[in-house]
């Protein structure tokens, strides 16, 4: 029988160093394939990420982890590198996140619209209002109560910004509520208190079965909503998955993936919930 003679400590040494190398590699690949998404909650609770990390995984071999949050909340995990790609609809806060260079990449993926949603019996008499300047007016008139996100979201942004087209600064009013929660639970609230809120149309539509909350006013020029995907700065936070972040971004504006996102809700509700834009320009959405 062949006999072997033992390693010596240097060989032995040598060998163990290796191994460790090779586990290292191992666990340096693994992580390399992991992805952080932070994404908005509408994009969760309409179900459209049900749909589309599936596919993105099996086709690029990342695996995903989806946060989904506000926008805003989405944009602070950027900013501090704790995100490799967001998929948000703050245009005007987007727009500051890449002035200070926390992107790389801003691309248009789609849009929907934001719609007011209220009780059937609508209490402030807010049905066949022309404008959402208008409506709001109605609402602080009637003290009537409506539930804000107030979580610095994409919607509390939109929401915001309507108050002030219409002049009117609704804090400290006890008819005004802010939840601190994301759509779909804001729905609810608003739900369970017979009280008024503004909506992302996909995300009302998903829930609309569990809700008794109807639509009162849409339609308005400016309840769009405009989606984008943005790459986070690799640059200035080393450890962001630069490649993940630009396979992601490619496969949301890819043709197939902008045809899944024109016919997703069709089957269900009779409608596309979103409307892919891949490759137009803000001005021919009306901006």
């Amino acid at each position: 029988m062949r006999k072997f003679k033992p390693l010596s400590r240097f060989t032995a040494f040598i060998a163990t160093l290796a191994i460790l190398a090779c586990g290292l590699s191992s666990t340096a690949m693994a992580a390399s394939r992991n992805l952080i998404l932070a994404t908005t909650t509408s994009t969760q609770d309409s179900g459209l990420l049900d749909v589309l990390i599936p596919l993105f995984e099996k086709q690029s071999g990342y695996f995903v982890k989806t946060i989904a949050v506000g926008s805003g909340q989405a944009m602070a995990m950027g900013q501090k590198g704790e995100a490799d790609v967001l998929l948000v609809h703050s245009p005007d806060a987007e727009k500051k996140f890449m002035a200070e260079q926390s992107g790389t990449s801003r691309k248009l993926v789609m849009h929907n619209d934001f719609v007011l949603v209220g009780p059937a019996s609508d209490p402030a008499k807010l049905r066949g209002s022309k404008t959402s300047a208008e409506a709001f007016k109605k609402m602080a008139a009637h003290n009537a109560l409506f539930l804000s996100r107030g979580d610095n979201s994409g919607t509390h942004a939109k929401e915001k910004g309507l108050w002030k087209a219409a002049a009117i600064n609704p804090d400290n009013q006890k008819w005004y509520q802010q939840t601190g929660l994301g759509m779909g639970q804001t729905l609810s609230v608003a739900d369970e208190k017979h009280g008024y809120t503004l909506t992302d149309r996909a995300t009302y539509l998903a829930l609309k079965k569990n809700l008794k909350l109807t639509i009162i006013l849409e339609g308005d020029s400016k309840l769009l909503n405009i989606y984008h995907v943005i790459e986070v700065n690799s640059t200035r936070w080393p450890k962001v998955n630069a490649a993940g972040a630009r396979a992601f971004s490619d496969f949301m504006v890819s043709k197939k993936t902008q045809k899944e996102i024109g016919t997703f809700g069709k089957a269900k509700f009779g409608a596309p919930l979103f409307f892919p834009d891949a490759g137009k320009k803000p001005e021919q959405l009306g901006l």
